[in-house]
């Protein structure tokens, strides 16, 4: 039996073939007739010096060889396929998908994309808001931001600002709650986001960094964080504002922080993409479009006085 491989057409008819179970499907998917396809698998076969398939009165099934076969020659031809659309990509500087989480990209991305679209009108945006794990170098995506302590082994990862918790609330709110002792009597809201943060970045946490034995259980929880904040903008309470999302808000004056006392979470969101990729032109402007809508808040991140959530764990 021959070592070498048998002609890439019949390797595709065969693929096709047990892909469908049907040979007249097979060739209506590869735009040949049925006797083209037939002669392709007869070939593959007399190269293998076996059947891959039964040929049965309606229809045909995988021999033993044919079985063996298929999964490896579906997973070839698939990637076969990413390699030609990742290289397509590197080709079309006029669309850019991103993904980033659903709040990044309703707190975040959503208030700013005007600004960008006008600066870079020739760049078509594409949004795919999930949390769902991808690959750069497999799935139709250009930019990846994501937030944890995770690591970025064999793409580009840029780390973004430094991501704070404080207490945000409506304006009306703080002249409620005056000072953080006061904080005892408001509905404080949960935002369960960062729960998997280890150290904790909660409220008990702030709390003891003021000096304060506290730690609140009752009130509204809320699995995403624009939810969390949502609920802090319609007044319903104050919450532990990731500055990410609350920046914003606090140089627009929906929300203040009149307690300039913000607990460092230890980890950053951070701008990933396909390594050897970042210079791309659609994938740079966007990057650099980041950075600088970042940099017209640095002011509200200076006048906070921040210190590690790792300092003020429970013992």
């Amino acid at each position: 039996m021959p070592d070498r491989l048998p002609p890439l057409t019949a390797l595709r008819a065969f693929d096709a073939a047990a892909r469908h179970m049907s040979f007249a499907k097979a060739a209506e998917e590869l735009n040949v007739t049925p006797a083209a396809l037939s002669f392709q698998i007869k070939s593959l076969e007399e190269h293998l010096g076996t059947q891959v398939f039964r040929r049965l009165n309606r229809a045909v099934e995988l021999t033993e060889a044919g079985r063996a076969m298929a999964p490896g020659m579906a997973d070839g031809f698939q990637t076969l396929a990413t390699a030609w659309r990742a290289a397509e990509r590197t080709l079309n500087n006029e669309t850019l998908t991103v993904t980033a989480g659903p709040a990044f990209t309703a707190k975040w991305l959503a208030p700013r994309l005007y600004e960008f679209a006008q600066a870079h009108p020739e760049i078509e945006l594409r949004f795919s808001a999930t949390l769902k794990l991808c690959d750069l170098s497999r799935d139709e995506v250009d930019v990846a931001i994501r937030f944890g302590p995770g690591t970025d082994d064999g793409v580009y990862s840029m780390p973004l600002a430094q991501e704070w918790v404080c207490p945000v609330m409506t304006p009306e709110m703080a002249a409620k709650y005056p000072t953080p002792e006061s904080l005892r009597d408001a509905t404080l809201i949960f935002d369960d986001s960062i729960s998997f943060l280890k150290p904790a970045s909660e409220w008990d946490t702030w709390f003891r960094m003021m000096g304060m034995d506290f730690e609140p259980k009752a009130g509204p929880r809320f699995s995403q964080a624009d939810h969390a904040l949502d609920a802090a903008l319609a007044g319903v309470g104050v919450v532990l504002g990731r500055r990410a999302f609350v920046v914003k808000d606090l140089d627009d004056g929906r929300l203040v922080a009149p307690f300039p006392y913000a607990l460092d979470t230890g980890v950053r969101f951070r701008f990933l993409c396909s390594e050897g990729a970042e210079n791309r032109p659609q994938i740079a402007a966007f990057r650099d479009w980041i950075l600088t809508e970042i940099a017209k808040t640095s002011h509200i991140t200076n006048r906070m006085i921040r210190k590690p959530s790792s300092d003020f764990q429970a013992a």
